[in-house]
């Protein structure tokens, strides 16, 4: 389990390490061009049931703290997702994985998410 320490807060923010390597790519992407923006995400099955919103600006201080030593492969669909909803007005929102829509077994909101596109 990955972990983000935002600006002055003590509280970290908890996010599973593949899912982290992927949102830090589109995180420093957007702050390197100046943009500031929300990610959104669901809080992990251990938390408090919910979900958070944190506004992202270049000015306030972040670093991203991984568990495994390795950074994984990335997955390029699943960063143009991600930076598809940075891009929208709702912010990044964290998602599953990106899955080939045309898989019978892909959830349903990845088929959604790329109709909206």
């Amino acid at each position: 389990m990955g972990t983000i320490f935002y600006g002055g807060s003590a509280t970290p923010i908890h996010i599973e390490d593949r899912a982290l390597s992927h949102l830090k790519v589109v995180i420093a992407t957007k702050l390197r061009r100046d943009e500031s923006f929300t990610v959104s995400w669901r809080h992990p099955d251990d938390e408090p049931t919910g979900r958070s919103t944190i506004w992202l600006h270049p000015s306030i201080p972040l670093r991203f703290v991984f568990d495994e030593p390795e950074q994984p492969t990335i997955s390029r669909a699943w960063i143009d997702e991600l930076v598809g909803s940075a891009n929208s007005s709702g912010g990044i929102t964290l998602i599953t994985e990106h899955m080939d829509a045309s898989n019978e077994n892909a959830p349903a909101h990845i088929a959604e998410l790329r109709a909206l596109r």
